[in-house]
């Protein structure tokens, strides 16, 4: 077996509390790896602090391989410990979700980086149900001495801008907080299967799919007792590499819409009396580039919003990032609707242009940026309108799956 028990204090039971009564009972859950200067102390504060506050609750060590006396340190210390040879410190989170006895999980670290007594400002609002995932954030109180420039100012903020998108975040200052208090039974929900680092972006990603509600909490943040176990290119490429397969529309929506608004503001140029742009003494035309940018920014958009749609359709929401207005279902009439009348438009001006050909109109080159702007809408109802058949067999083909089961 990969994971094994070793005997140790169940929970700490607080005097006035009812006989029985685990629904508030509260796990602390810490992976450790070689820690053994650090987990005894962790473990002795957390336990002061549960028993200072009057919350129920046990520290579960989930020791993650190490070859020091980390689990015997724990062990005198008070903790129940648990053994998971799997290494990896989502693993590691995910199997002292599993074997905690509370229905309240609290996880930290076990190298005195995290404020234990600040620990009742996570659990309160998820007692009182008013935060289904409370995250104590440090960058407040973060220094070059308990947090490394690179990661303080460039890793995490990036990370948290790209969750905060991902997810539908209007506030998430600190995604890569380790320090967080939330029900077992909520997260277990989520179906987490990171191994590494990235266990923290997943979480708050699939959160925002269930609509779980997150709370932000300033705890601070120590100088960590021994030396730290993250990789930071390593474990960077595993988070951003998540976050591609859990929200990739957002690698294409503003790429896409730069794209179609660099197509569009080309094509109006193209009407300009100068019939195109100046640069010095030389005059652009930018007909073909408009078209191609118009086309290349549209399909971008639209693989975007197929990914935000059809995991709004799985979910049975409304659809998010700036699309809050169009609900799942009515997408792929909507698509199908909008590719039909732009591709009539684009086939009226071909018609208009035909017609003037035969009786004698203008000449043909002051004609071609209106012959631009039929192909280019032609080109765009096409895939707008492609899209919408095609969202429309995922929906057919979803509710099939769903009336099967």
């Amino acid at each position: 077996m990969a994971t094994q028990r070793v005997q140790g204090p169940q929970y700490l039971d607080v005097p006035g509390s009812p006989d029985g009564a685990n629904d508030d009972l509260v796990t602390v859950v810490l992976p450790c790896l070689d820690e053994e200067h650090s987990v005894g102390l962790v473990v002795k504060e957390a336990l002061r602090t549960l028993q200072s506050a009057g919350i129920p609750g046990e520290v579960l060590v989930v020791d993650n391989g190490s070859v020091d006396r980390s689990a015997e340190v724990a062990l005198a210390a008070g903790a129940r410990v648990v053994r998971e040879h799997r290494r990896g410190y989502g693993r590691a989170i995910r199997t002292g979700i599993t074997e905690a006895d509370g229905s309240i999980i609290v996880m930290a670290d076990a190298d005195w980086t995290y404020d234990m007594t600040k620990m009742p400002l996570l659990v309160e609002p998820i007692r009182r149900r008013q935060a289904d995932i409370a995250i104590g954030s440090r960058l407040n109180e973060a220094t070059r001495h308990t947090m490394p420039a690179l990661h303080r100012y460039v890793g995490t903020p990036a990370l948290s801008a790209l969750i905060r998108r991902a997810g539908g975040y209007t506030k998430l200052p600190d995604s890569q907080s380790g320090f967080r208090c939330f029900r077992k039974e909520a997260v277990s929900a989520l179906r987490l299967h990171s191994d590494g680092m990235e266990f923290a972006t997943e979480m708050l990603i699939k959160s925002s799919h269930h609509n779980l509600r997150v709370l932000d909490i300033p705890t601070g943040y120590r100088k960590r007792i021994g030396s730290s176990k993250l990789n930071t290119l390593a474990d960077g490429w595993r988070h951003l590499r998540l976050i591609v397969l859990l929200a990739p529309e957002i690698f294409f929506l503003a790429p896409g819409a730069v794209l179609f608004l660099m197509g569009t503001l080309l094509t109006v140029a193209a009407f300009l009396p100068s019939r195109g742009i100046e640069i010095g003494s030389l005059l652009w035309q930018p007909l073909f580039f408009a078209t191609i940018s118009l086309v290349l920014g549209i399909q971008t958009i639209l693989v975007g919003v197929v990914f935000a749609w059809r995991r709004a359709l799985l979910a049975g929401a409304k659809m998010s990032h700036g699309l809050s207005l169009v609900r799942a279902r009515s997408f792929p009439p909507a698509c199908s609707i909008t590719g039909a009348v732009t591709l009539l438009l684009g086939i009226a001006l071909d018609g208009l242009l035909f017609a003037k050909s035969i009786y004698g109109g203008p000449p043909l080159r002051e004609q071609l940026p209106i012959a631009s702007l039929a192909q280019s809408l032609l080109l765009v109802g096409g895939s707008i309108g492609s899209f919408g058949l095609v969202a429309l067999w995922l929906h057919w083909d979803e509710r099939q799956n769903r009336d099967e089961t």
